[in-house]
């Protein structure tokens, strides 16, 4: 029988730490090996009992986990990608740990810190783990190459927590619409007088209660419009594809992963 991935949790206590955890509570071919928060005060989440942050860098020595899942904060993911590039440079028999995480908000420098890990460790980085936003994603590109010269527009909606805005995932996305059409500049927002640019995009970003996360992309034009729209309606869908994932990655090769690579396996 093969042996279960092992998988170090961060930010454990955090709304996406603990659907990460029920995720792996609820599959027999993955494990939590550790799991971290910045101030754990003996808490348990699924049985599962919280350990210091401060004594990541000890876990990964001692309890050797395949794949680490992170979704916690820039500053954060950094560090503890580090101490996982670290953890394999210091020791030849320590086993490589892979690095999965859906933190968004990352700055170009910071980015590219995350790519300098991948050069010694599997990196695995998306802004959404949903199925249904790699769907999206694939499509969007026909979409505008089949509607050349219609308005677009991208709505996304959030909980009133989260920090980053537009979010990682509409970000990838008017990415995906720009390489896909001839684009000027995004504008996020308008007030007052704004008339639209011929070949802006619109970016638009809400903030409210407990919103898990909605992507809409309207393209308008020709005395027609169509919508391409994501909801997800619980954050399970996230951890469940994170998992998918991490097990997916244990054992690659050092590099730079995204979400589309496990599904196309």
């Amino acid at each position: 029988m093969t042996e279960p991935t092992r998988i170090g949790v961060t930010g454990a206590t955090g709304r996406m730490g603990r659907e990460v955890i029920a995720a792996i509570a609820d599959r027999e071919d993955c494990a939590v090996s550790f799991a971290v928060n910045r101030e754990p005060d003996g808490e348990t989440v699924d049985g599962v009992g919280i350990e210091p942050a401060a004594e990541f860098d000890s876990l990964l020595t001692s309890r050797e986990p395949d794949v680490v899942i992170d979704f916690t904060g820039p500053e954060s993911a950094l560090e503890y990608v580090q101490a996982c590039t670290d953890a394999d440079a210091g020791d030849d028999t320590t086993t490589t740990t892979a690095f999965v995480t859906g933190t968004t908000g990352f700055t170009d420098d910071q980015q590219a810190v995350l790519e300098s890990a991948a050069e010694s460790i599997p990196v695995l980085h998306a802004p959404n783990f949903a199925r249904g936003v790699q769907a999206l994603v694939n499509v969007v590109g026909d979409a505008v190459q089949n509607l050349p010269g219609y308005d677009v527009e991208l709505v996304e909606a959030h909980h009133n927590a989260k920090r980053d805005a537009p979010s990682g995932t509409a970000n990838r996305l008017l990415d995906e619409i720009e390489a896909n059409g001839e684009f000027g500049d995004r504008t996020h927002g308008r007030e007052g007088e704004a008339p639209r640019e011929e070949d802006e995009i619109g970016v638009h970003a809400i903030r409210a209660g407990n919103v898990t996360g909605e992507h809409e992309i309207i393209l308008a034009g020709n005395h027609e419009e169509v919508r391409l729209t994501h909801r997800a309606e619980d954050r399970g869908v996230f951890a469940a594809g994170a998992v998918d994932a991490a097990v997916w990655i244990a054992g690659a090769k050092a590099g730079s992963y995204d979400f589309a690579d496990v599904i196309d396996a």
